[in-house]
């Protein structure tokens, strides 16, 4: 039987920490998640987030009468925990928050984040000290650069507004990128484009209305989550492109609601 692989496993501020699927596609069990911020109504908490941010999965899970049985189980993707961490209010949400993303990154980085592991294999310890030195040193260098080019900026050109980003950035984006940088959740914003008569849900897909759907403001991906029998679950996944974006700051921009980044330039 193939089962949906576990790529990381261990203990994060006393709580169990798995992430299953891959480093493209990471995934988190919910009712972990749940366990994670303390919260009671795991089935609550999902309906916070974007469909887009969470799938059901077929997963094997202890038989009390031994062995195990298969049953779909809720995960969230790497998007779709942010969110939750994100709108929770208890302390150690920011602190998980942190743990996620540096436990990612690291592997990402290195194929690994371990730390007995790496105490019990001199060899290994070598080779990871000597990995993090390089990229401690590559890092300074790179942040040194970037401050001599940062005062640079600063003395000879005006400060970069959230509308540079927009035309700096390549990159198609999820709903729940965009609304961060406006202080918003994924949900907020999908309802808000939703009662606008931008967008409308089908088969757990926001699509835009005709009005909208051929001026390239959006992009269809394809999440691919494996089965337990070895077939692969396709879910298609809306992403909207740069000019999306702007289209959707300029929407927001109507309604008086600004950029987080603009908002503290205006401040200064």
């Amino acid at each position: 039987m193939n089962q949906l692989q576990v790529i990381e496993q261990r203990e994060v501020l006393g709580k169990g920490f798995t992430v299953y699927g891959d480093l493209d596609q990471p995934l988190f069990l919910a009712k972990d998640v749940a366990g994670w911020i303390e919260h009671s109504n795991p089935r609550s908490m999902l309906r916070t987030v974007d469909e887009s941010e969470k799938a059901k999965i077929s997963y094997p899970v202890n038989n009390p009468y031994g062995g195990y049985q298969e049953e779909e189980q809720w995960f969230l993707t790497e998007d779709g925990v942010y969110e939750v961490l994100m709108q929770s209010r208890k302390p150690i949400a920011k602190q998980f928050k942190k743990q996620v993303k540096e436990i990612l990154k690291s592997i990402r980085k290195h194929g690994m984040y371990a730390k007995d592991e790496i105490l019990d294999n001199p060899d290994l310890l070598m080779d990871v000290v000597t990995k993090l030195k390089d990229e401690r040193d590559k890092r300074l260098t790179a942040e040194m650069k970037a401050l001599a080019l940062e005062q640079q900026v600063a003395e000879y050109e005006p400060k970069i507004t959230y509308l540079d980003q927009i035309l700096q950035s390549k990159d198609a984006v999820t709903v729940t990128q965009i609304a961060k940088d406006y202080g918003m959740t994924g949900t907020e914003l999908n309802r808000l484009l939703n009662e606008g008569v931008i967008q409308y849900k089908q088969n757990d897909q926001w699509l835009l209305y005709r009005k909208y759907q051929n001026e390239g403001y959006t992009k269809s991906m394809t999440l691919t989550i494996p089965r337990s029998n070895g077939s692969l679950k396709v879910k298609m996944n809306t992403r909207w492109t740069q000019k999306g974006r702007l289209f959707i700051h300029e929407l927001l921009k109507k309604r008086n609601i600004t950029a987080i980044i603009d908002r503290k330039d205006i401040g200064a």
